[in-house]
């Protein structure tokens, strides 16, 4: 009879993109055959993984912080007789400072890039069995990590994400995606599809497609030819269960006419998109190298808001780039006021190292950088309230994804990715739980918006009345 497989804990802190948490949320899922089950604490802990992002300096400080408060950890476990942890670094910093992260801290046991967390059980085992060796894994395969996943171990619950796509070959000049990521690959759509099937049928109700440019998409179909995204979104729309459909990042270059078109064709798919833009200047689109400039992207959200009136926009910006100038950010606010969005991130340029933007020998003064950023951020938190308040007194679809904080009390999110929250009467009591509510907007705040229920639910696809209800609800 074989040996038990020794029951231990995972801790898995998470930074970063929603790609990232997929990633891991796939760990978890290739450590469970090792008899590992996740863990919300460092308490009972065996390992703990920090799964990394390299977008912005402040976000690979803490993961050095985390790394001096895990050594003073660890020096307490031994000297109380514990074990110490396992402790690992994934993600996009472990691939760009992999070497640096073993030289710099010595508490990590293993580092490991986005591309190779599928040789985790191999890399536990050698930490386990020669304890004191340390694991550098920071190569891109040839062959692609999702041939060797194993299947999804648990549900990721009402909303899940679904990585399609990964990689860049556009280059920002401000960006390390395409030298932490790699190049563009794109997943066989089979393969998308079935995963789809086995979180719908673990009790997803709405999937967001995930990519470093997902738009960029071109997975190969079931005859052998490839597919754009927009053919997988209409692949998708056909599994039964499945009432909502998102997409994350999208590239203005590769917002082709089939995806424009499948916002207005498939109710399942929101009618919420975050398209990035990043500057109004087309000087500085140019420094950036992001291939579109600001006409461009006009063009682009005006044929997306033919296809689908009530279409909410969100989009990112950088302010400070190498270069700005007044007039430059003077037209990164005018078309804020020219396009409106329902929601923006926004951020001061960050220097990235290995990038060409780094270099540059005209960088924007930081409180220049904070003053341009306030400003910004001031007219898009004043879009995203007047967006929300434009939604009172209308019906929207609500998907309930937990419970509220107060007794008869629901959370989820509209159509547009606001957050929703409402009370349900007594004669509605019940778990309202994974399914699609109507409900009638009743105030708006910065951030969320108030409801009640417009009607009792059914709980099922219906895409007649999700259509009916983008036309007499347009934004």
């Amino acid at each position: 009879m074989p040996d038990a497989i020794p029951q231990r804990k995972v801790h898995i802190k998470t930074w970063g993109c929603q790609m990232n948490v997929y990633d891991s949320v796939r760990m978890a899922d290739v450590l469970a055959p090792l008899g590992f089950s996740v863990s919300e604490t460092l308490d009972d802990a065996d390992m703990v993984i920090l799964n990394t992002c390299h977008i912005r300096e402040k976000a690979t400080e803490k993961v050095f912080s985390d790394l001096g408060r895990l050594r003073a950890l660890n020096e307490q476990r031994r000297a109380g007789g514990r074990d110490e942890l396992i402790v690992a670094v994934a993600g996009c910093v472990a691939q760009a400072e992999g070497e640096a992260l073993v030289e710099r801290a010595p508490v990590v046991d293993m580092v490991f890039g986005p591309q190779t967390y599928h040789q985790l059980p191999e890399m536990v085992v050698r930490v386990l069995e020669r304890r004191g060796e340390r694991v550098l894994n920071t190569d891109f395969p040839v062959v692609s990590k999702f041939d060797h996943l194993p299947e999804e171990s648990a549900g990721q619950g009402v909303t899940a994400f679904l990585s399609v796509q990964e990689g860049c070959d556009k280059f920002c000049t401000f960006c390390v995606v395409p030298y932490t990521r790699g190049a563009e690959f794109s997943r066989p759509v089979a393969q998308v599809l079935a995963e789809a099937r086995r979180l719908v049928a673990g009790g997803a109700r709405e999937i967001t497609l995930l990519g470093q440019n997902v738009n960029a998409y071109h997975g190969e179909g079931p005859d052998g030819r490839v597919e754009g995204l927009g053919t997988l979104i209409r692949r998708l729309a056909g599994i039964d269960g499945l009432l909502r459909i998102r997409y994350t990042t999208s590239h203005p270059k590769d917002m082709d006419e089939d995806l424009i078109a499948a916002h207005g064709e498939v109710p399942q798919l929101m009618p919420s998109l975050h398209l990035p833009v990043q500057s109004g200047s087309n000087r500085i689109l140019q420094a950036m190298n992001r291939k579109h400039d600001r006409d461009a992207y006009r063009r682009i959200v005006e044929r997306l808001r033919r296809a689908r009136p009530d279409l909410a926009l969100s989009s990112d910006f950088i302010v400070g780039f190498p270069g700005e100038s007044d007039r430059d950010f003077a037209d990164t606010l005018g078309l804020v006021a020219e396009v409106t969005y329902a929601q923006a991130y926004s951020f001061k340029y960050s220097p990235r190292p290995g990038t060409p933007a780094a270099a540059e020998t005209d960088q924007v003064p930081e409180p220049v950088k904070a003053e341009r950023l306030q400003s910004l951020q001031q007219l898009l938190n004043a879009q995203q309230l007047a967006f929300n308040r434009a939604c009172v007194g209308r019906t929207l679809d609500v998907l309930v994804d937990r419970a509220g904080r107060r007794p008869g009390q629901w959370s989820g999110r509209t159509p547009y990715l606001q957050a929703a929250h409402f009370s349900a009467p007594d004669d509605m009591a019940g778990d309202r739980h994974g399914r699609l509510i109507d409900v009638q907007i009743v105030e708006a705040h910065a951030n969320s918006v108030a409801a009640v229920p417009a009607g009792e639910p059914d709980g099922r696809p219906d895409t007649a009345g999700a259509t009916a209800r983008a036309e007499r609800h347009p934004v």
